[in-house]
């Protein structure tokens, strides 16, 4: 959906809730008087005038302000300030006015509702603007389909935050890069197309492209300006993302020391505070759910002995926090001896990357099969949370073969502790690709707050239920 569309619509329906807060402004102070009691009752048509003058100095201060401007990304707190900034200055011209102006009727008391009601029924409508567009978004509905430049770590940063948020209402068809194999991030949801070199060609081919983003390293600053003047050339929008020191955004620290500006390298991890919220929230969200839990294990238990012979669990080595290996568990979903025949299968892997992975292996049994869909074969791993060796919410725990295939920006996602869950089960699961794993992972740790791992907690939840994505 475009922005103009958007913007228009945001308008129109801000100045209908600007009226409908009038008249409550009104109704408050007149019919129901609220904190005060009005000596004089006045029509509400005695106060029209003023109504418009207020419609016509709010769109002036919401239009200065740029409330009206989209900004993707943006929290809705600092939505709501940009609106409660622009009000209390049209109220305030509004006052203004009215003490050159002194009309009869006037009451200082209903500006001060009017004020109110305004933020409370703008503010309400941007979040509701907000749900609504994130839900067509998810679908891929109205996205604006948009095209990376650059796969090092400005260009995997941008990839990430697109994987991981697709509220932002971007659809990537695609990256192009410099055409090495180093620097190429594999096949999938966002694909590789090619050799930036061949951008005039893609653009002619491609149309409805709504953005270009060039996020090429900073020495290649020439390059950027030619792919800028092109995409320009040809009338499609485009954005550089800076290359601070060759780093993602969110690693880059910047500090003022008497006056000077310094730029920092920011850790990738969780510090101490930050860990100790999460497992705080692990312990008590165990904790509140150990009975059902329980049950559900029981259940699980009987239900494997009954199906097939051999044991109810299955425990493997797992790489941990900063490669400290750990002894994972999980419900047995395979026959007996199913390691043993991982060779002769490889051929059948439909993963990339170090993890292998097939739709319909032939190693599951049938209960097996199920647990897989349903990821209640993890359930078992509620004890790694309680010993502290896996959190409810991060990384997938890798293996220690997979370890050693990674490249140097993959061991990025052991800077914290595993997850049962993580953005990489609620965005696909087996559907992503190595690199597309990785990258939710990296976007995860340095985005972390305790809201997220709440949405990615409620979020698995439907799709365990569903089995999306899961094998």
């Amino acid at each position: 959906m475009r922005n103009r569309t958007i913007r228009t619509i945001t308008i129109v329906s801000d100045l209908i809730l600007i009226n409908l807060a009038f008249a409550s402004a009104y109704l408050v102070r007149y019919k129901w008087e609220w904190l005060r009691p009005v000596q004089f009752h006045e029509p509400y048509s005695s106060y029209f005038v003023q109504q418009v003058i207020l419609n016509v100095l709010l769109f002036l201060t919401l239009s200065q302000s740029k409330v009206w401007k989209r900004r993707r990304g943006e929290f809705w707190v600092d939505e709501m300030s940009r609106i409660i900034y622009a009000t209390s200055a049209g109220i305030t011209l509004m006052m203004a006015v009215t003490f050159f102006w002194q009309p009869t009727p006037f009451s200082r008391l209903l500006l001060l509702w009017a004020f109110l009601f305004i933020v409370l029924f703008v503010s309400l409508a941007r979040l509701i603007r907000r749900t609504v567009l994130s839900v067509l978004y998810r679908k891929g509905i109205a996205v604006d389909r948009v095209l990376v430049i650059g796969s090092g770590e400005p260009g995997r940063g941008l990839i990430r935050t697109m994987l991981a948020r697709s509220d932002l209402g971007f659809k990537a068809i695609g990256y192009l890069d410099d055409g090495t194999r180093e620097n190429n991030i594999g096949l999938g949801r966002i694909p590789h197309l090619g050799k930036y070199s061949e951008l005039e060609q893609w653009l002619r081919d491609t149309p409805n492209l709504h953005t270009v983003f060039i996020a090429l390293p900073g020495e290649m600053y020439a390059e950027t300006s030619k792919l800028l003047k092109i995409c320009h050339a040809h009338g499609v929008r485009a954005q550089a993302v800076p290359d601070l020191l060759q780093l993602s955004m969110n690693r880059v620290e910047f500090n003022n020391m008497a006056g000077i500006p310094m730029l920092g390298v920011r850790d990738v991890g969780m510090t101490r505070l930050q860990n100790g919220l999460k497992r705080v929230m692990d312990l008590v969200i165990v904790c509140l759910g150990s009975v059902p839990a329980l049950l559900a294990m029981l259940l699980i238990a009987l239900a494997i002995k009954l199906d097939s012979p051999g044991p109810i669990l299955y425990s493997g080595m797992r790489v941990g926090r900063n490669g400290k290996l750990f002894r994972m568990y999980k419900f047995r979903s395979m026959i007996v001896g199913a390691e043993d025949q991982k060779e002769s299968l490889q051929e059948l892997n439909e993963a990339d990357g170090p993890v292998f992975k097939i739709k319909n292996d032939p190693r599951q049994t049938k209960v097996g099969r199920f647990l897989r869909r349903s990821s209640f074969d993890e359930l078992p791993q509620l004890f790694n949370v309680l010993t502290g060796h896996m959190s409810l919410v991060g990384p997938r725990p890798p293996l220690l073969e997979e370890v050693a295939e990674y490249k140097p920006w993959h061991r990025q996602r052991l800077s914290v502790i595993g997850g049962m869950t993580g953005l990489w089960q609620v965005s696909g699961r087996s559907d992503l690709t190595f690199d597309e794993l990785c990258l939710l992972d990296i976007y995860y740790i340095e985005n972390w707050s305790l809201a997220l791992d709440v949405r990615i907690l409620l979020q698995t939840v439907p799709h365990s239920l569903f089995g999306k994505g899961a094998y």
